[in-house]
């Protein structure tokens, strides 16, 4: 079915969204530009919704909100954001009733007349998905880049021609219901991450591998050698596996003591890649085997040399006093922090640390805490706030005090009940010629929207001082 097949089909079809989140808002005014019946379920209240509900009612959407949101759905077709799970027994009750469950990039994916990559992994999606698309415009080609990492690509479906590329982020909540893999997958590595909302490990990952399971034999998958779980996926993949490592040279993508190259090329050195730190490089190597043979040499290269990153990932806010300031918002699993801000730096780090609980273990990151850290400020509300998930601060810092290495006041540990409290207490701690971040190990939900928000009043209070 082609794109204007599909909108042509939509006048007059009872079509409910479930959740009123970045996807799903642009959606809605399409699909009511073409004449469906729009109903839009949200846990809030309309006050809540403020002029999102606005919109809505003036688009002539019907609204049913509330603690009883998902009762009795009876629309044709259901899209719900990746924020509400697909295993809700409301939606399996739909689905056996025979409505159609299914989700913007579901959608996007059946009706894509071009090619399609597609990047997923417990760390390091975003930076990936950046790097792949810059490799991408670099060779000359149009690309268009959203999914998880925050633009829908279904509204802007009908521009999109055969020649283009899509570089697609997609997260495990998306995944969980996709029957359909990319062109290119790449898997950047699998770690214990959102166990506060799947069920557990092997649905974790069994919602990941959807990224590759239904690939035909003329697809791509990219997985991490180093990476255990990611390396055991290739006994699963259908058409081209391709390996990417930072500990022995693969034949294809490989960093081996401080060479980049793919099989037996060598690209570059390490140093040239703009970004520093390990963890880049691994986002580098998985990005560079995705488009090999796609783009050009030079154009790998020159994306190396020129790519600054994605704001929230590493990203040097400023230099105060001596003092470096990072904001690491990004960083909500213990693998993240680890592999990220723990590791980019030869002196120790005044780290500020805390989120909304997932449901992983700590342990692992507490020992290097007390390796790389010399003050921790954990930072969780004075009490917690209804509506939102449970702090993370206290497993933190128990796993600390509980690793091998953890001696009475090394690392200091502090606690803050705002950002603005936590970057003053930081200010103090760190001294000329050390470096501040926010590496939190934990989401955004304990207190802010998301992570993004938490970065940006992080980095807005680090600029006021």
């Amino acid at each position: 079915m082609t794109a204007a097949q599909f909108f042509a089909g939509l006048a007059g079809k009872r079509v409910s969204f479930l959740g009123i989140g970045r996807s799903n808002l642009p959606l809605i005014e399409q699909f009511a530009k073409y004449g469906a019946e729009i109903t839009v379920r949200d846990r809030r209240t309309e006050e809540a919704l403020g002029t999102d509900g606005e919109r809505l009612k003036a688009l002539g959407a019907r609204l049913i909100l509330g603690e009883d949101y998902l009762k009795d759905i009876d629309e044709d077709t259901v899209f719900r954001t990746p924020g509400v799970p697909f295993t809700l027994p409301e939606l399996e009750d739909a689905r056996r009733r025979g409505v159609a469950v299914t989700s913007e990039m579901e959608v996007f994916f059946d009706l894509c007349p071009c090619r399609i990559f597609a990047v997923t992994g417990s760390d390091g999606k975003t930076t990936t998905t950046s790097l792949i698309a810059a490799m991408l415009r670099e060779a000359g080609f149009t690309v268009h880049l959203g999914g998880n990492i925050g633009k829908p690509l279904l509204p802007e479906i009908e521009t999109v021609q055969p020649g283009d590329v899509a570089v697609v982020e997609l997260s495990s909540f998306q995944l969980i219901s996709m029957r359909r893999s990319p062109d290119v997958a790449v898997l950047t590595n699998l770690s214990p991450n959102h166990l506060d909302v799947h069920k557990d490990m092997d649905e974790y990952v069994n919602a990941k591998k959807n990224i590759f399971l239904h690939q035909n034999a003329f697809g791509r998958t990219v997985l991490n050698l180093d990476n255990a779980l990611t390396a055991a996926c290739g006994g699963e993949t259908r058409g081209e596996t391709l390996y990417f490592s930072r500990k022995e040279k693969t034949n294809d993508g490989w960093c081996i003591d401080g060479t980049v190259g793919f099989g037996a090329e060598t690209v570059l050195r390490e140093e040239e890649i703009l970004l520093p730190g390990a963890h880049f490089t691994e986002d580098f190597l998985a990005a560079m085997s995705a488009v090999w043979g796609t783009v050009s040499l030079e154009a790998i290269r020159k994306t190396a040399r020129t790519f600054r990153g994605v704001e929230h990932r590493c990203e040097l806010v400023r230099e105060l006093d001596g003092v470096r300031w990072y904001n690491d918002s990004i960083a909500t699993s213990p693998t993240r922090v680890m592999k990220g801000m723990l590791s980019l730096f030869p002196e120790k780090i005044v780290l500020i640390a805390g989120g909304a609980d997932k449901g992983v273990p700590f342990d692992e990151l507490g020992e290097k805490i007390c390796q790389k850290v010399s003050t921790l400020i954990l930072l969780a509300p004075e009490k917690p706030i209804p509506g939102k998930k449970p702090p993370a601060a206290e497993k933190i810092g128990a796993a600390v005090m509980r690793a091998p290495s953890y001696g009475e006041g090394a690392p200091e540990i502090l606690r803050a009940t705002t950002m603005e409290e936590a970057v003053a207490l930081a200010r103090r701690a760190a001294r000329p010629g050390e470096v501040a971040a926010l590496s939190p190990a934990a989401t955004g939900f304990d207190q802010y929207r998301d992570f993004a928000e938490r970065g940006d009043l992080f980095r807005k209070t680090v600029l006021e001082l």
